[in-house]
C-alpha cells in the first residue's frame, strides 16, 4: 500500500536518522514485531525494556510509512467527542478511554526525555474551535461533560478568542493538556535505545507467509526466503495491518498536509497552541520546533493513491487559504506538501489486543486522529499481555467491544 506521497516533510527534514540492514539469515525470537514506524518502535521499546527477546521488521526503510507523513498532534481528545462516545460505548468506557489518552501524553513526554534525543517534543495547549454558531450547543455539552470528569479545559467565547488570536470564532474549548512531536525522530530514538537492550531491527524485510507450528510458535517467511521463528507476533504495521484481517475494522481515508518555510512572526497565535475544529473533516494546524507551520486536513473518503496524489496541489492551496483566513497578517511560504492515509473506526477508538483468527498474536491498530497516543497505550497493553500481567486499559480497545 502506498501510504504517503510525494516526499513528506519529516523524511527530508530528519534525513536518514538511522539505517538498518535487511534480514539476511534465519532468526529466532520470543516476539516478532511487524512494522517499523512509531507504533512498532513503541512496541519494540517496551518489550526490549522488559527483557523480551524481540525482533522488528519493516518492508520499507524504518519510519518511511505513515510515520513520515503524520502531523503528530498529541491530544487526549478522540475524534469522537466524549459526550458522543458515552452514548456509543457507555460512560465508564468512554471516560476511561479519554483519561487513558491524557495519561499517554505524559508517558510520551517521559519517553522523549528518556531517549535524550531532540525529537521536537513540546507541551502545548489545544484549541477546539466551533466552526459555526450551530456547533455551540454540542460544544457546550462537551465542555460540561469533560469538566464533570476532571479533564482540564476552559471555555472561550467569541470575544475571548479574539483577545488571544487574530481571528474570531463563535466559541472554543482550550484544553490544558496536549503536545506535539517529530514522530519520525522519536521512532529512531526509541529504536536506538531499544537496540541497547537487545532489540534487533531489520529494514526492507517483508513478511510474505505465515506458518503456524504445532508447538504454538509461528514461522514467518520473508520475501527473500529467510525464516523468522517467533513465539508471539505483534502486528504494528499501521493501516496496512488491515490486510491481515478478514473484516474491515476501519475506513481508510486520504488526507493532505503541508509545511511552511520558517516564520519569523507568530503574533495572533496564542502560545502556538494546536488548533482544530468541529467541522468534519476538520482542518488542523500546529507549529514545529524550528518555527514552521504544519497544516493538515481536506480529507477525502477514498484511498486510491493515483487519485489521491492528483489532488495534492489543489488541496494544499485550500489548506493555505484556510490558514490565511485565520492569520491574514502572516506570510506563509509552502515548503513541502504531501498526501497520506489514515483510518476511522466506528467509535473513534483503537483496536488493540488479540484477534480470534490469529492465535499467539496481537494487533496495535491506532486508528484515528490521535494514533500516536493509542500506539503508546497499545505498546503497554501488548507488553503486559505477553508478560501475562493485567493492564487497566486492555478492555477499552478489544476487537469484540
Amino acid at each position: 500500500m502506498d501510504l504517503t506521497s510525494t516526499y513528506p516533510f519529516w523524511r527530508i527534514y530528519d534525513g536518514m536518522m538511522g539505517t538498518y540492514r535487511a534480514l539476511d539469515a534465519d532468526v529466532t525470537c520470543d516476539v516478532l514485531v511487524i512494522g517499523g514506524g512509531i507504533t512498532g518502535a513503541l512496541a519494540g521499546y517496551h518489550l526490549a525494556q522488559s527483557g523480551v527477546e524481540t525482533v522488528l521488521i519493516d518492508k520499507r526503510n524504518i519510519g518511511w510509512g505513515s510515520t513520515s507523513g503524520t502531523t503528530a498532534l498529541l491530544q487526549y481528545e478522540i475524534d469522537t467527542p466524549l459526550h458522543e462516545l458515552i452514548d456509543l460505548v457507555g460512560q465508564d468506557h468512554a471516560v476511561r478511554a479519554y483519561r487513558a489518552c491524557a495519561e499517554a501524553i505524559d508517558k510520551l513526554a517521559d519517553l522523549a526525555q528518556a531517549t535524550n534525543t531532540p525529537c521536537g517534543f513540546a507541551r502545548k495547549k489545544s484549541l477546539y474551535l466551533a466552526s459555526r454558531r450551530q456547533d455551540i450547543p454540542a460544544l457546550q455539552k462537551e465542555y460540561a461533560v469533560r469538566r464533570q470528569f476532571g479533564l482540564k479545559l476552559d471555555w472561550l467565547d467569541e470575544d475571548q478568542i479574539a483577545a488571544l488570536f487574530s481571528f474570531r470564532r463563535p466559541a472554543a474549548l482550550l484544553s490544558a493538556q496536549a503536545a506535539q512531536v517529530d514522530a519520525y525522530a522519536l521512532t529512531h530514538a526509541l529504536l536506538r535505545q531499544a537496540g541497547a537492550w537487545g532489540l534487533r531491527v531489520f529494514a526492507r524485510t517483508c513478511a510474505a507467509r505465515f506458518e503456524p507450528q504445532p508447538d504454538g510458535r509461528t514461522v514467518v517467511i520473508t520475501e527473500r526466503g529467510h525464516r523468522i521463528t517467533a513465539r508471539k507476533l505483534v502486528f504494528a504495521a499501521g493501516f496496512e495491518s488491515q490486510q491481515y484481517l478478514a473484516e474491515n475494522v476501519a475506513k481508510l481515508i486520504s488526507t493532505y498536509a503541508l509545511v511552511s518555510e520558517p516564520l519569523g512572526d507568530f503574533s495572533g497565535w496564542y502560545e502556538q497552541c494546536l488548533i482544530w475544529e468541529t467541522a468534519r473533516p476538520y482542518f488542523y494546524l500546529r507549529a514545529t520546533a524550528d518555527g514552521r507551520v504544519l497544516i493538515g486536513g481536506e480529507d477525502e473518503e477514498f484511498r486510491d493513491p493515483p487519485r489521491r496524489d492528483r489532488l495534492i496541489a489543489r488541496k494544499a492551496r485550500k489548506l493555505h487559504k484556510r490558514f490565511a483566513e485565520l492569520f491574514p497578517h502572516l506570510e506563509l511560504e509552502v515548503a513541502f506538501q504531501w498526501a497520506g492515509t489514515f483510518g476511522e473506526t466506528k467509535d473513534g477508538l483503537a483496536y488493540i489486543g488479540e484477534h480470534p483468527s490469529w492465535p499467539n498474536a496481537y494487533f496495535i491498530l491506532g486508528y484515528g486522529g490521535n494514533g500516536i497516543t493509542f500506539s503508546l497505550l497499545g505498546a503497554e497493553i501488548v507488553r503486559d499481555a505477553i508478560l501475562q500481567r493485567p493492564n487497566p486499559h486492555a478492555d477499552l480497545f478489544r476487537f469484540d467491544r
